[in-house]
């Protein structure tokens, strides 16, 4: 009782309750909290803080930065939050300015990633069937799922595209650039109650064992320089009997595609992938082709039910 009573007082503030509100429709930092509700940091850090310990908000760090978030286990956030009136006011004011500011930081994101000299939109690069690709990655995982991770996840086109079919998602990236583009796309289209994403190290996820009941890798293992060991950390956070999927490029020898785009692996072949995942503790289902400019495979996998995971130490 104690703790609900502790949740029913952190809320119970006008401030707080809209923190709660826009941070319910996507990840803030407290720059941009202060600049949506035009309150100072001192102020609204008070407030945050109080909502954190109240299990109503949750702090993820990322940097410098910490962006705060509603977990996807606070229930009493939520009733709250369906009882708040859409069309309040200041909380319909509170959105626009949360919107003017999203697109905004998306421009810079994206202007900025640009001008670096990467090219985000990887699959549009190089050329390949995007539509046919997603077509097949979707076909390939569990028509439901619980929680998803996506690693790699760039932009945040696979958690859209995911979206209907979990309860929740999460992607990470290590790309502070790229989450900034990915949190924007979810507010956009209105899916950051559902999908997250915060910044992580593929081979030192911060998340816990066994913990989501689907794992996707998409173009990521190219870039890999250790891809047994990204594959390893994957398979240590799915639970078992769960699904793992890795999209990428099969073998090929356009060296000017590797140098121009930085990758470390020329594709992969059924072989390696097999051997990687069965170390992980993962067995390997029939792979599937797209063709296209460059042939894209898909390996879709299960974590074994038995058996310990192979996780390599660092």
């Amino acid at each position: 009782m104690e703790d609900l009573l502790a949740q029913l007082r952190a809320a119970a503030e006008p401030t707080r309750l809209r923190l709660l509100a826009l941070c319910a429709r996507g990840a803030f930092c407290v720059s941009d909290l202060c600049e949506v509700l035009g309150q100072s940091q001192p102020r609204l850090s008070r407030h945050l803080k109080l909502l954190v310990e109240a299990g109503l908000l949750e702090r993820v760090p990322e940097g410098a930065n910490a962006y705060f978030q509603v977990p996807p286990g606070a229930d009493l956030a939520r009733v709250i939050l369906a009882r708040l009136p859409e069309d309040d006011p200041l909380l319909a004011a509170d959105r626009r300015q949360a919107v003017r500011l999203a697109a905004e930081r998306a421009r810079e994101a994206s202007a900025a990633f640009r001008r670096d000299g990467a090219d985000w939109d990887e699959m549009r690069a190089l050329g390949l069937p995007a539509a046919a690709i997603e077509a097949a990655l979707l076909a390939a995982l569990p028509p439901r799922m619980g929680r998803l991770l996506d690693i790699g996840t760039g932009t945040g086109r696979l958690l859209e595209l995911v979206a209907p079919r979990v309860e929740s998602a999460l992607g990470v990236d290590a790309s502070r650039e790229m989450l900034a583009l990915a949190r924007a796309r979810l507010a956009e289209r209105g899916l950051a109650g559902r999908c997250a994403v915060r910044q992580a190290d593929m081979y030192r996820l911060p998340l816990p064992d066994a913990a989501f009941d689907a794992v996707t890798l998409q173009m990521v293992l190219h870039y890999a320089e250790d891809p047994a060991a990204a594959l390893a950390e994957a398979a240590r956070v799915l639970k078992p009997g769960g699904a793992l999927l890795v999209v990428d490029l099969a073998p090929h020898d356009r060296a000017e595609v590797m140098e121009r785009h930085r990758h470390r692996w020329p594709g992969f072949d059924d072989a390696e992938l097999a051997g990687w995942l069965g170390e992980a503790g993962c067995a390997l289902a029939d792979a599937i082709t797209v063709d296209g400019p460059l042939p894209v495979r898909l390996w879709p996998a299960r974590r074994r039910v038995r058996g310990p995971v192979s996780v390599l130490a660092f």
